[in-house]
């Protein structure tokens, strides 16, 4: 399927192809009873624009392509498919690995502050998956919320190093600042564009 034709060296997507290959994407990867929903194409839709890097599309959308994304919503509303589903829209260069946070606090547990080092400070582009779910966890003794220190690095690679990070969480502002306090919460703003779904989203997943 011809997704984009090319005029004057830029490539022109075509979004009705664009939504029907992410649709057939989906059902390859999720079973045929993966579907798109309606009212999900303005988040889509601003995924995809940031995907491509369109750039008047991301302005009047309001995405800075500096920043990453994090994508909020309600438990069940299609986030980490989504963030999945668009990864092959990106140039790969700018391709994230998905990594749920919760797997992250299991190997801090096993391997200790090291881990920190390894998805804070490396190179490759992360989307962190269900941001907010993990809990502190304890490591000889001293008491670390290792996905808070994650984000204050991957925050100082984004400043010194253009490394962008992406994240998924079922967790609004307050609640993220409760859970990786104000320090966390204040760079979130200048590490990522947040898209959301409406509180109303349904769990597409019953």
């Amino acid at each position: 399927m011809q997704l984009y034709t090319i005029q004057d060296n830029k490539k022109i997507y075509d979004s009705a192809a664009c939504f029907h290959y992410l649709n057939e994407a989906g059902k390859a990867q999720y079973g045929q009873n993966f579907q798109l929903q309606r009212e999900d194409h303005s988040i889509i839709m601003k995924l995809l624009l940031y995907a491509i890097k369109d750039e008047d599309g991301c302005r009047e959308s309001n995405i800075d392509l500096r920043k990453g994304i994090l994508l909020s919503g309600p438990v069940g509303c299609g986030k980490t498919s989504l963030m999945n589903l668009v990864r092959p829209f990106f140039d790969p260069d700018r391709r994230h690995l998905m990594k749920p946070a919760r797997d992250i606090t299991f190997e801090f547990i096993k391997d200790g502050y090291q881990v920190i080092h390894k998805y804070g400070k490396s190179s490759n582009i992360y989307c962190f998956d269900d941001l907010g779910i993990e809990q502190n966890i304890k490591h000889f003794g001293n008491e670390c919320n290792t996905m808070a220190e994650i984000l204050l690095s991957r925050y100082d690679h984004l400043i010194y190093s253009k490394v962008l990070t992406h994240g998924t969480t079922n967790l609004n502002a307050n609640e993220l600042e409760a859970m990786y306090g104000n320090r966390v919460r204040s760079r979130l703003r200048e590490m990522f564009n947040l898209i959301s779904f409406p509180a109303s989203a349904k769990d597409k997943r019953k």
